[in-house]
């Protein structure tokens, strides 16, 4: 891949470049020269007023395969990433068999070979993800595996949660904990506030969130461990974060897209689309949310990208499955969500490689070109024809969205 970029702005806390407008030139998938004017005879990209930076990374992303591949495929879920601007992806075990040993996680690697996006396999915490008995974790590790999740499962027996953090720590992997206790949430559906009253439905306290992360922070503390947050959404989660890493224990965490923006008020049509879990939460859980994005309490941003069929999303609020695709509408909606160019780089490009300790791609000379061209501005219809996912469950089908992803590069491929 040989392309001459014009112009753009360099967005890159890493890079010597950062906040500098400049050329950059890459041959044969190589950034080999940064400069104010470049002249060559390679194809040119104009990006006057447009940002680069490096390629963003989701720390939960779902695709069907192995097993569920009507609703994603390694095919299509990674188009639908390098159409996000998303040049890494951490998979969720969340498939059927469940990654829950190393012949899962050979088979997704083996199956993403050669791909613009480089996938990562997170290895299940529990054999076939039940919460009864530990998984092959060292094992996948070994095959790969750089992280262990449940995913969409929480680990309820406080006792494995507990051996895993300690078995962990002998490899220097990292737990992720999906903080629901399910006893409290019971079999709710949505938020319980105000509007859950309103649609005459069972709601899943902010409580069921918090205790489950109180638990796993003295946990984490106990045993001395590294622990990471997926999908924070309350107020009081943030608090419990914020005070932990005041104290120095070794924790992170990430928050949805969907919940920077979206309130349980958008339920009030009985549009299944909006429904996610953890739910939707109120105005102030989505203000706390964005001072700790601010104050470096929460570490990145995911997609929680998570596909259906059809015929999972097209039914009644109450037996809808949760989820909606995100990978194409991250951006877009946290620059709704008033965030800043630099932050989004932070939070989708560098800290989600943080904390999965792999490296960071760096717009720099003699780098490989791993990087997201985007604008910030320019707006644009997301519609099914220029949906990259298989499925299309999201509430942001045929709506105009700012911030648009031209280019995305990496290991010597680009998309566009």
């Amino acid at each position: 891949m040989n392309l001459l970029i014009k112009s753009a702005t360099i967005i890159d806390p890493n890079s010597p470049f950062n906040q500098k407008i400049a050329d950059v030139l890459i041959e044969k998938g190589i950034i080999t020269q940064i400069a104010p004017d470049i002249e060559t005879d390679t194809e040119i990209f104009e990006a006057e007023g447009k940002y680069i930076s490096p390629g963003f990374f989701d720390l939960n992303c779902n695709i069907g395969e192995p097993g569920l591949e009507t609703k994603e495929d390694l095919y299509t879920g990674t188009k639908a990433a390098a159409a996000g601007g998303f040049t890494g992806i951490a998979l969720m075990p969340n498939t059927v068999p469940p990654v829950h040993s190393k012949s899962e996680i050979e088979y997704i690697l083996n199956r993403s070979k050669k791909n613009l996006v480089d996938v990562y396999p997170l290895g299940a915490i529990s054999h076939k993800r039940e919460g009864k008995d530990l998984a092959e974790m060292y094992d996948m590790y070994l095959s790969g595996a750089k992280a262990f999740s449940d995913g969409n499962r929480p680990v309820q027996d406080a006792g494995l949660m507990e051996r895993a953090l300690l078995y962990a720590q002998g490899f220097d992997a990292l737990i992720f904990s999906y903080p629901e206790d399910t006893a409290i949430a019971g079999k709710a559906k949505v938020n319980e506030g105000e509007v859950s009253t309103l649609l005459g439905m069972k709601g899943i306290p902010s409580l069921a969130e918090e205790l489950m992360i109180a638990r796993d922070l003295y946990l984490a503390e106990y045993t001395v461990s590294r622990i990471h947050f997926s999908t924070i959404s309350t107020t009081r989660s943030v608090e419990l974060i914020r005070e932990a890493k005041r104290k120095g224990l070794e924790v992170t965490c990430d928050v949805a897209a969907h919940h920077l923006i979206l309130t349980d008020e958008a339920l009030l049509g009985f549009d299944s689309q909006y429904k996610v879990k953890p739910p939707l939460r109120t105005q102030d859980d989505v203000d706390a949310l964005l001072a700790g994005l601010k104050d470096g309490t929460i570490d990145a941003i995911v997609s929680q990208h998570t596909p259906h069929e059809v015929e999972f999303k097209n039914v009644e609020l109450e037996v809808a499955e949760f989820g909606i695709i995100g990978l194409q509408t991250a951006l877009p909606l946290a620059l709704k969500a008033g965030l800043s160019v630099e932050l989004i780089v932070e939070k989708m490009a560098v800290n989600p490689r943080k904390i999965l300790n792999i490296d960071i791609p760096v717009i720099a000379e003699g780098k490989e070109a791993n990087f997201v061209l985007f604008d910030a501005d320019e707006v644009w219809e997301y519609n099914k024809k220029n949906n990259r996912s298989r499925s299309y469950n999201s509430p942001f089908i045929d709506h105009n969205l700012i911030g648009k992803v031209l280019l995305t590069c990496n290991n010597n491929q680009s998309f566009k």
